[in-house]
């Protein structure tokens, strides 16, 4: 029997990571980048990849850089990832793929966000602005010195005088708008920008159709709105029309099909922040419904070894998009028929899909499924003779032992619920082994049979790891996600009726050496758990909420989220706190009898780091062992995208943590 080779902590750095597909103009090129770890240098790099003919090399050695989109047919424009020439601009990069490294091709004079082309010459583009200087992107090269010298003596200070004031990934976000602009860069790679909307107003997305520009978002001073509305600009009359004009519905996902322009919007009035949106037909009569979808049109499936990327495309004709069912990704068809959207399946496989993109006969996709890391897939345009692209991971898992997912399906709270167990290698019923429940994010995530680097290191060294889809999740419609006001009530029964499924399974798991974990909705989640049972010997709690009061008015998106989840939605006009308190694990912190390991990031703006201080403290003041881990320079990305060495340490403190409890 060959010995296999045992899941590393270490392996981060050994995966590769695609994404951002892009075909070429006909087709007969398909762009990607590939992102890999540094463990040395505790950083990440970016690779350029082409694809022609079924088979993918690198394209680029000496530049950093990721795939912004098609020139022409040859021409493939890249934005640089390291830093800048100079501050606050944005280096972009040509590359000829007939050969040849990357050359500098231009330097837009802004933080550059969106970047979509017109034509040879006429681009748009969205980037950062301030309010109170809109225009900075004008500055010569020594205004923008002073301006950054002025700057440097104020870094000691941050003001903040609307909401949200910071943004989990964007730092402080007070006086910073999206701002749309229209470029000209000419043959020799000269640069004109025109920025086109007001200082106080903020884009959501652009999408180009021709020579129309549609784009979201709207102006606001002091609190950002979830409401936004549509306008399209002329590029050849150079003007702005309002399109949909009313501030009543969360609108995005913007595309022409059939002549007409569609969209997705949301009122948010039936479910909350969290309500699927309808797809709709836009016009100057308003918007009207066409497809009503049953799940969600993107990819909500996880894992810590894939990137996200667009899942939606349109050619005029049909609209393709991701969707998520139950525990798995499907590809949907959707087209117009006599007023109304009609849809078709075209492809359905367990795992989990990250970025797509579509030419006349051909999807191409990032695809993830429990024994293989991300890789690139490409099939017909109808879904079938799914062929794979590349094998980037091939050597970096060959001869290692990869836990296949055991379903196992249960009841609770009158629901039919399903999970899955991983069982390390050479599992023996006549051995007693420790075991970890781990909790998803969200809530409104999926588990799936997918890979999960984290659970199958921890498989490696000994522990039964068993996950599952508790109500809150998605996958399975509005109805099933929705648990505003009920959090830490079914969602917990779920998982202590999984818990007991699992082990009437599994007999021969040690119940005194029960371990759990979660992140984010998960780290809520432990720390109600160690609020309410005390059948777990170890729990570990990573980016939590512990008090949704003082999360709802520290966290980037409390103000909506905390008490819309908490069923408080009247908090800021009427004093609702009640309800924000009792469904905050905070208030339970005296019944804990488990020993928690608490780990946070200082730059964690989704759930701030005072969520965590305040659990662990309550915990320690009460002789509770404990331990608070704090990452310096992370925020709530921490175990996706976190510093490779940060990454590592996570993990480490996990597992020792729950080693040390189950000796």
């Amino acid at each position: 029997m060959v010995k296999l080779k045992k899941i590393q902590k270490e392996d981060i750095a050994l995966y590769r990571i695609p994404g951002g597909l892009k075909y070429s103009p006909t087709g007969e090129y398909l762009a990607f980048q590939v992102k890999r770890a540094d463990l040395e240098k505790n950083e990440y790099h970016s690779d350029v990849w082409l694809a022609r003919g079924g088979e993918a090399k690198q394209a680029t050695w000496s530049i950093d850089a990721s795939v912004v989109d098609w020139k022409d047919e040859h021409t493939l424009i890249l934005r640089r990832n390291t830093k800048d020439t100079k501050p606050g601009t944005t280096d972009l990069y040509l590359l000829d793929v007939r050969g040849g490294e990357a050359a500098p091709w231009v330097t837009v004079p802004f933080g550059l966000g969106q970047f979509k082309q017109i034509d040879a010459t006429h681009y748009m583009a969205t980037g950062t602005i301030r309010r109170d200087d809109p225009d900075a992107y004008k500055d010569d090269e020594e205004t923008r010195k002073k301006k950054a010298e002025a700057k440097k003596a104020e870094e000691d200070y941050h003001v903040a005088d609307e909401l949200p004031y910071w943004f989990n990934g964007a730092g402080y976000v007070s006086g910073t708008r999206e701002a749309v602009f229209a470029l000209t860069i000419d043959e020799k790679g000269k640069i004109d920008a025109k920025r086109l909307t007001a200082p106080e107003f903020d884009a959501g997305e652009l999408r180009v159709e021709g020579r129309r520009v549609y784009f979201t978002g709207s102006a606001f001073k002091g609190q950002r709105s979830l409401y936004n509305k549509v306008f399209v600009y002329d590029a050849d009359t150079n003007k702005i029309k309002t399109v949909y004009g009313r501030a009543d519905h969360g609108i995005g996902g913007l595309f022409e099909m059939g002549g007409k322009l569609y969209g997705f919007a949301s009122d948010m009035k039936t479910y909350g922040i969290n309500q699927t949106s309808d797809m709709v037909r836009i016009d100057e009569s308003g918007l009207s419904m066409v497809y009503r979808p049953e799940v969600s049109l993107y990819s909500s499936v996880i894992g810590d070894t894939a990137e996200g990327g667009d899942g939606h495309y349109s050619d005029g004709r049909e609209y393709l998009t991701f969707a998520t069912i139950r525990d798995h990704n499907a590809i949907f068809r959707l087209r117009p028929n006599r007023g109304k959207v009609v849809k078709d399946t075209i492809w359905e496989q367990d795992g989990m899909l990250c970025s797509m993109d579509v030419t006349s006969d051909s999807i191409a996709v990032v695809y993830q499924g429990w024994d293989h890391v991300a890789e690139v897939f490409v099939m017909d345009r109808e879904g079938k003779n799914m062929q794979r692209l590349t094998h980037l991971n091939d050597e970096a898992l060959e001869g290692r032992y990869i836990a296949k997912p055991n379903r196992i399906d249960y009841t609770s709270c009158g629901m039919d619920m399903r999970g899955w167990v991983l069982l390390p290698e050479n599992y023996s019923p006549k051995k007693k082994y420790p075991a970890i429940l781990d909790v998803h994010g969200g809530p409104r995530c999926a588990y799936g049979e997918t890979f999960f680097h984290e659970m199958q290191y921890w498989v490696a060294q000994g522990f039964v790891v068993f996950f599952t889809n508790i109500k809150g999740s998605d996958g399975r419609g509005d109805d099933f996600a929705d648990i505003r006001g009920e959090y830490g009530v079914t969602d917990f029964q779920n998982l202590m009726d999984f818990t007991d499924a699992v082990l009437a399974a599994y007999p021969n798991i040690d119940k005194k050496k029960l371990c759990e974990t979660g992140g984010s909705y998960g780290g809520f989640m432990t720390n109600w758990i160690i609020g309410h049972t005390d059948r777990f010997c170890a729990c570990a709690s990573q980016r939590s909420i512990s008090n949704w009061v003082s999360f709802s008015f520290i966290s980037d998106i409390g103000k909506m989220f905390g008490p819309d989840q908490c069923g408080a939605k009247g908090m800021f006009g009427e004093a609702n706190y009640e309800k924000l308190w009792d469904r905050s694990p905070l208030k339970y912190a005296d019944r804990v009898k488990t020993p928690t390991l608490f780990l946070h990031s200082d730059e964690d703006y989704r759930c701030p780091l005072p969520e965590g201080m305040q659990m662990m403290q309550a915990l320690a003041a009460r002789g509770i062992e404990t331990r608070l881990i704090v990452f310096k320079g992370e925020n709530h990305e921490l175990s996706r995208s976190g510093k490779p060495k940060h990454r590592v340490r996570r993990l480490d403190e996990i597992t020792e943590w729950f080693k040390r409890h189950t000796r």
